[in-house]
């Protein structure tokens, strides 16, 4: 609810009075809200947004004008930096449940729509989605704060806020590599597996690395990151079908690691990378 002050002065024969300050305040017609349909988010996610406007008042608010600040924040020197970005057609917009005509949206960033109409005691939906960008923080914990303004310009002090946070989530890779690529009967062999983890949470306990060399490898030995592993307790290999398996939890991948470049403001992700090698005769 918005306040106002308001003084008088008296003047005469070179003396001037003031009276007191009066207090009122504007009750406001115009309410907002905004909420997201998931409260997490991953790298590279499509999230969707609804804006709730409801007018309390006794005529319709006209030229209604909304802007999103797409979670503009300011890094260093670069200025501000969006870790949303407004994803172009997805807008619907509704008043009292029925779809509208598509009103003016200006991409942005910030992104503003303009020409909502609201009825007297009546409501405006606005859906629309936003991509996560390269300036979205992403380690454990980090946040998205999203904010909208709604007014008739430049009167556009109503606003409502939502916060998404980053998942925690392991997010795996895995390359295979042979050395040498080029063998004899009865030469030994190297499988090498880069398991690499973008994710800000380590991938442990489920992890299960499955293979099934063809050809057949004998009398294999296998090391994860340089440690040689155990058969039976840490693998198994069945030298018949070439059926290799790793038992769960024996692999772990640690989370990546994020830094944000400081000239250009982008988040650069340092992967956590875990090296298995299995090696054997053919």
């Amino acid at each position: 609810m918005a306040t106002f002050t308001n003084q008088a002065t008296l003047s005469y024969n070179g003396i001037t009075v003031s009276s007191n300050i009066t207090t009122g305040q504007i009750l406001e017609v115009l309410e907002i809200s905004k909420t997201a349909a998931h409260d997490t988010y991953v790298p590279g996610d499509e999230l969707t947004y609804a804006v709730s406007l409801v007018n309390t008042g006794a005529t319709t608010l006209g030229g209604i004008t909304l802007t999103d600040d797409l979670g503009g924040y300011t890094f260093g020197t670069v200025g501000t930096l969006y870790p949303l970005s407004f994803v172009d057609g997805s807008l619907l917009y509704y008043v009292n449940g029925v779809l509208q005509p598509t009103p003016t949206v200006i991409a942005g960033p910030p992104m503003t729509i303009s020409g909502i109409n609201i009825p007297a005691g009546g409501n405006a939906v606005i859906v629309y989605r936003a991509n996560i960008t390269e300036f979205a923080p992403l380690e454990t914990g980090a946040e998205v704060v999203n904010t909208v303004s709604a007014g008739t310009a430049p009167d556009t002090h109503t606003q409502a806020s939502e916060t998404v946070t980053a998942a925690g989530v392991a997010n795996l890779d895995i390359t295979k590599s042979m050395s040498p690529t080029v063998v004899s009967e009865n030469d030994t062999i190297t499988y090498t597996f880069d398991i690499s983890n973008t994710g800000n949470t380590a991938a442990e306990t489920t992890v299960v690395l499955s293979d099934t060399f063809s050809p057949v490898l004998n009398d294999i030995t296998v090391h994860l990151d340089g440690t040689e592993l155990n058969a039976g307790t840490q693998y198994t290999y069945n030298e018949q079908t070439g059926e290799f398996n790793t038992v769960a939890g024996v692999i772990t991948v640690p989370a990546a690691t994020y830094s944000q470049d400081a000239q250009s403001g982008q988040i650069n992700v340092i992967p956590g990378v875990t090296t298995l090698t299995v090696s054997g005769t053919i």
